[in-house]
């Protein structure tokens, strides 16, 4: 590479750098009153994280310890590189059960190797969502319709909820995975259930329904566990055939380089990018939808940069995959916090309570966990939006139903993929089908304004049409407007010139720009010509650029349809205007009654 080249490069490595680790803008909100404000947030905050820590570490097939060390760590680095003022990261829902579906196949849940694997998964992870953000793609999740993660979410949520019925129950059960499989060993074990796991998994499922209906704003999930646990112990403790959580050999992450060796990132790197997506997904839904109440404008590069940074160094410090957590950045908003200093502060309270509280939590009976898990689970179903979607979009419809059954019959990390590449394919297919449309003055207007003449029921000219296209003009559409000009010729062979109107149109690139030169050359072989009308400056230098203007002349691209028919109709076969009764334009022959004000008639092709 030449020196010129390498300079280039590294400065455009610096923009990027630049534009991903700037100082937050966040920085200059601080005041001693925003400091109490988040303080008080973050209070609230570390509460709820306690019950959730340990309840999706076990969806993700961990020990109880990871939840917490990413419930510390994840949360202070995306609130330092991040972009949102009140979303919370941490260990979620989703992200633990694809984690778990990532893992499980290959490795014993809760084995040191299935630890291991998931704390590497949490350096590609965060290696993946960093990239995109210092790439300046943060546009993408807008490609992504909404009903990806409604369908997503909704089968994490059910085999969220199955896989905690064996611990409610007391029975060994298949993994929900297998649905055939669990379905028919649940009704044949059904008679054996452990009645005392059952009791403590309903004591704590309903006293969370409760407490979530009576007092909102209390902390429903860990009354929950205490609930449960209470029960455990007057119901006999250990001398009941259930498990408990046991101890945790250590609340504090410590450093410690995840293992990076080629076998496990090419075993890893594929579940990776799935989980990386729905990170990114979940993060900028929460972040978007929590600025619509704030009035905060989010950066969607920088939340990439954020959420990437945050899984990254997490990794280092014995953390799974996180992303941002509707439930907290919810909660955080609604305490009244005001900068992400309250997402540090909860992370120092949580340490501060789990210094106090640890060793209790080795009593929590497995059955009361299964409780507030399925809690958590029925919450994540959002039956409103399923049935709006249902209600108002078919093709919505469709890309939430495959997204959800792909989760339930196939695997999550496949669903995501299908859901995605489902709503881009449906996004490309839309896009590669512009409108074209064919127009004609309407007379019964002062200015007679173009309208659609086949829905306004308008007389065209004999010799001329007049066609504009409403969408992009890209590789992707080209051969569906090459097929439509095809049928013009077809259906149209008295209109041998063609005034083609570009002024709605969204993009147009190489390809684009040699269908038209294409176009001009077949009319102008058939004894007609071909015509631009355009006014965007973007599109005239692209035509320039593409040789468009050099290869139609500039006598063929016109500013206005004013200067277009006026160049167009001297090039019609005169024989057939004298004999013609149509007579839209002052420029016919023998058409000078038509208007008293010349003017006027340009204005009105206009």
């Amino acid at each position: 590479m030449s020196d010129t080249g390498a300079a280039g490069a590294r400065a455009a490595i610096g923009r990027y750098l630049r534009a991903g680790f700037t100082l937050p803008d966040w920085v200059h909100r601080i005041t001693p009153a925003t400091i109490r404000d988040d303080i008080f947030a973050a209070m609230t905050g570390a509460t709820i994280v306690l019950p959730q820590g340990i309840a999706f570490a076990a969806i993700a097939g961990l020990p109880p310890e990871y939840g917490f060390y990413t419930a510390m760590i994840t949360p202070v680095v995306a609130a330092l590189f991040g972009s949102s003022w009140h979303t919370v990261s941490g260990p979620t829902t989703a992200i633990s059960a694809l984690v778990f579906a990532s893992l499980s196949g290959t490795f014993v849940p809760g084995s040191a190797e299935f630890i291991t694997a998931a704390i590497t998964l949490a350096f590609l992870v965060g290696l993946f969502q960093l990239a995109l953000g210092l790439a300046r793609l943060g546009a993408l999740v807008d490609f992504v319709s909404h009903s990806v993660m409604t369908g997503f979410i909704t089968g994490a949520a059910l085999l969220i909820g199955l896989s905690q019925v064996r611990h409610a129950l007391g029975l060994d059960l298949p993994r929900p995975e297998h649905l055939r499989e669990f379905l028919t060993q649940l009704w044949e074990q059904l008679p054996n259930l452990n009645l005392s796991a059952f009791a403590i998994a309903a004591v704590s499922l309903l006293t969370g329904l409760f407490v979530k209906r009576l007092v909102p704003v209390a902390p429903n999930y860990l009354i929950a566990l205490v609930a449960g646990t209470a029960l455990y112990f007057a119901m006999g403790g250990t001398s009941l055939d259930v498990v408990t959580v046991g101890m945790m050999p250590s609340i504090l992450p410590v450093f410690l380089a995840p293992e990076l060796s080629v076998g496990s990132i090419r075993e890893l790197a594929s579940p990776a990018f799935a989980v990386a997506m729905v990170g990114l997904l979940e993060a900028m839904s929460i972040s978007r939808a929590i600025s619509i109440r704030s009035g905060q404008d989010i950066n969607s590069n920088r939340e990439f940069v954020g959420q990437g940074a945050s899984n990254l160094a997490g990794s280092f410090f014995q953390c799974y995959p996180g992303s941002a957590s509707f439930t907290r950045s919810g909660v955080n908003y609604e305490a009244g916090a005001k900068t992400p200093l309250s997402a540090i502060f909860a992370a120092f309270f949580l340490l501060l309570i789990l210094l106090l509280v640890a060793p209790y939590f080795a009593y929590v009976p497995i059955p009361a966990m299964a409780g507030v898990i399925l809690l958590v689970a029925w919450k994540l179903i959002d039956y409103r939006e399923i049935w709006h979607i249902i209600t108002t979009s078919k093709t919505e419809t469709w890309i939430a139903g495959i997204t959800f059954f792909s989760s339930l019959l196939i695997d999550l990390e496949f669903a995501i993929y299908a859901g995605v590449l489902l709503s881009l394919a449906l996004f490309l297919n839309k896009t590669s089908r512009p409108f074209i449309g064919v127009g004609a003055p309407d007379p019964s207007t002062p200015r007679r304004v173009f309208k659609n003449a086949a829905s306004n029921n308008l007389q065209e000219c004999p010799q001329i049409m007049f066609a504009r296209i409403d969408g992009p003009l890209y590789f992707g559409s080209v051969e569906w407007v090459r097929r439509r000009f095809r049928r013009f010729e077809i259906e149209r062979p008295g209109q041998k010139h063609m005034v083609f109107i570009v002024k709605g149109i969204g993009e147009i690139d190489l390809p684009g720009a040699e269908l038209l030169i294409e176009e001009a050359k077949r009319r102008h072989a058939r004894g007609g010509s071909f015509h631009l009308q355009t006014e965007t400056p973007k599109t005239i230098s692209k035509l320039a650029r593409f040789h468009v203007m050099k290869n139609l002349t500039k006598k063929h691209i016109h500013l206005s349809k004013g200067d277009a028919i006026a160049e167009t109709v001297p090039m019609v076969d005169q024989s057939i205007c004298a004999t013609c009764s149509v007579k839209l334009f002052r420029e016919c022959p023998h058409t000078f009654e038509i208007t008293a004000d010349p003017s006027a008639e340009k204005e009105a092709t206009e």
